[in-house]
């Protein structure tokens, strides 16, 4: 059974992040399968910190996109939105190049809040990164919008 209320599209997740700080990082959906949404992040100068490995930052800017979008993309967006609450992560290994992979699993989807999982693992499937997303969902309209409508 799907979790999803709109089913995932990359196209449209790329159109929101246009301009963002997604963008930025180079932040691209993977797959949408019906219990999880996968995205991968590049390791390269724009997500590495000073000494050369993965900065924890893009890791968890990484896990709250993800969270955010899954979130946005399980409710009525003409009634409902979400919003990153708190996150926490732990960073297990260093990653120097390549790409990272983020997949968010629901731990609980609530009328109010929701719990996502974010695992994040190198190339060859090592953890790199675990964190949790807790977003509070907010009675009205989802003000998400792609490049062309923020203009």
């Amino acid at each position: 059974m799907s979790i999803w209320h709109t089913p995932p599209s990359a196209a449209e997740l790329d159109a929101m992040a246009g301009g963002t700080l997604i963008e930025t990082l180079g932040i691209e959906i993977v797959e949408a399968r019906d219990d999880a949404l996968v995205a991968r992040m590049p390791v390269d100068h724009r997500t590495v910190q000073p000494a050369g490995a993965l900065h924890g930052g893009a890791s968890v800017a990484l896990a709250e996109t993800l969270a955010s979008w899954a979130g946005f993309l399980t409710v009525d967006r003409e009634k409902f939105h979400v919003v990153g609450q708190e996150i926490n992560a732990n960073h297990i290994r260093p990653v120097f190049s390549g790409w990272v992979i983020g997949t968010a699993t629901p731990a609980a989807l609530g009328r109010r809040s929701q719990v996502w999982e974010i695992r994040i693992t190198d190339e060859e499937g090592r953890l790199v990164c675990i964190s949790r997303c807790t977003l509070a969902v907010i009675e009205q309209r989802s003000t998400y919008a792609t490049a062309e409508t923020r203009g």
